[in-house]
């Protein structure tokens, strides 16, 4: 059976089918302002050609130094937002929904002069030691997580998803081995991204949908495990968060244990993300192959599956994996190019 091109619905999110286009940096904001330009555009709005249901915008960072490198994405300004808008526009009017991934890079901003993070630890011992954030500072960040999320609304996206996972700033702070601060925020190792959510919803559409990217585990030596991250998950959940988008790892070099690196294995994390929390999740990590991919819906392991790389590829991955599992009548190709499938 054909369960990729299944259309999903939650709250105001209505998919044309189940194939989410995940964030991947494209470190192509080559006037290092912020501001998303052509290289974009034709990125994102090829992907919603080629069929998938949810484009979702890469790490848009709220400030500056929150930036991974000076040519990712920011919405720090609202000077951000017509260039946003434009690609927004253009992705709705190909039928897919888009979203963005508001982040903070945290003790990873590798540009940043001095990088921020919840302790003075660095990634590795080559890396740049970053600050830790006094208390005010940290409730501040919060406010910027904020306004990103306005700009990113008056954009006209129709969800968002906060970036915490892969080691950046909000998984810094409920990683137990990157917070070791003895205020509030290191007494609740969830409290900052409780925050950030709530701040979030606050200017958020009541019946938009908000996704969390999340680490299901660690893989540093001493790291946590999925025990952990599902109790940080309910507190998410409990403040806000609709769907969780489930990956893993990306804190720091991996110790002893290792990622698995072979298709599918991060879907079982999804499914007990599904299971235990009861809530829509996106499974992700090499599901390119449309059969798994498909599998991956008909098992109910998740709700949508986001294929990164295989996208990167092929722009028409959403077309070419519907057909490869439900014949070329399952989904049609775009007129211009139907004499080529």
């Amino acid at each position: 059976m054909n369960r990729l091109n299944t259309p999903f619905s939650y709250k105001s999110l209505q998919l044309r089918n189940r194939i989410v286009m995940p964030p991947m940096c494209q470190y192509s904001v080559t006037a290092k302002d912020g501001k998303p330009n052509d290289w974009h555009l034709v990125h994102y709005a090829s992907r919603a050609v080629g069929g998938a249901g949810l484009v979702i915008i890469e790490m848009t960072d709220v400030e500056p130094d929150g930036r991974i490198s000076d040519y990712d994405l920011g919405l720090w300004s609202d000077d951000h937002i017509p260039a946003f808008a434009r690609i927004v526009s253009a992705v709705q009017s190909h039928g897919a929904k888009i979203g963005v991934q508001i982040a903070h890079a945290g003790r990873k901003a590798e540009d940043a002069e001095v990088p921020v993070a919840p302790s003075a630890i660095p990634v590795t011992p080559d890396s740049k030691t970053p600050r830790a954030l006094t208390t005010e500072e940290t409730k501040a960040m919060v406010g910027k997580f904020r306004d990103a999320a306005r700009r990113a609304i008056a954009a006209g996206v129709d969800t968002i998803e906060l970036h915490g996972a892969h080691g950046y700033l909000i998984h810094q702070f409920h990683s137990p081995a990157l917070n070791r601060r003895e205020d509030e925020y290191g007494k609740d190792l969830s409290l900052f991204g409780v925050e950030v959510i709530r701040a979030v919803k606050s200017v958020m559409p009541p019946e938009m949908p908000l996704i969390l990217r999340i680490s299901a585990i660690e893989y540093i030596d001493g790291g946590y495990d999925l025990d952990h991250s599902l109790e940080i998950a309910r507190k998410y959940r409990e403040a806000g968060v609709d769907m969780f988008h489930v990956s893993t790892g990306g804190e720091g070099p991996a110790g002893k244990r290792k990622p698995g690196n072979y298709p599918g294995y991060q879907v079982p994390y999804a499914r007990a993300f599904k299971e235990t929390l009861d809530v829509p999740v996106i499974a992700v990590g090499m599901l390119d192959n449309p059969a798994l991919a498909d599998a991956t819906i008909a098992n109910e392991d998740a709700d949508l599956v986001g294929v990164a790389r295989g996208m990167l590829r092929d722009p028409y991955w959403a077309i070419h994996a519907v057909q490869a599992v439900a014949g070329k009548e399952a989904i049609p190709a775009p007129k211009q190019y139907a004499r080529a499938f």
